[in-house]
C-alpha cells in the first residue's frame, strides 16, 4: 500500500482495449498484434485524444475519413476526458491511439497521413 492507502496495482492501471473483449493493453505487445477477436485487419480500436479544440477535432475528422477510404469498419473514438488522456501518458494533443498504443501526438495529421501511418504500421 502507498502513503495514501491505494494499492500499487490500482495506481498503475493500463487502459483496457476498446473492443470490450477484455484484453488489457498491457497484454498487447506489438501494435500490429491482433489483440481482439473482433479486430478487422489487425485494427481493434482507434482513438483520438484531445481537449475538444479545433486541432483535435480536425484530427478526429481526418482519421474517420482515412478509415473510410481504407474500407475499414472500425469506429474512431474521440476521447476528451483528461484523466483517460493522462493514462496514456500523452502530454501534447491531439494524439492518435491505435490498438491502445500512442502512434502520434502533437500533430494534426491529414487524412492521407493517417492512411500512410496505418499502412506503415502494417494495416
Amino acid at each position: 500500500m502507498s502513503l495514501f492507502g491505494k494499492k500499487k496495482e490500482e495506481e498503475k492501471k493500463a487502459p483496457a482495449c476498446a473492443c470490450n473483449s477484455g484484453c488489457p493493453a498491457s497484454e498487447v505487445t506489438e501494435i500490429t498484434s491482433n489483440c481482439c477477436p473482433e479486430a478487422q485487419n489487425g485494427v481493434c480500436c482507434i482513438k483520438v485524444l484531445g481537449s475538444g479544440c479545433a486541432s483535435c477535432h480536425a484530427l478526429y475528422e481526418n482519421t474517420k475519413e482515412a478509415i473510410q477510404k481504407m474500407g475499414l469498419s472500425v469506429e474512431v473514438e474521440y476521447v476528451t476526458d483528461m484523466k483517460k488522456i493522462m493514462d496514456y501518458g500523452v502530454m501534447s494533443m491531439p494524439a492518435l491511439v491505435v490498438n491502445e498504443k500512442v502512434v502520434s501526438m502533437g500533430k494534426v495529421l491529414k487524412s492521407a497521413d493517417v492512411e500512410k501511418l496505418l499502412h506503415k504500421l502494417g494495416f
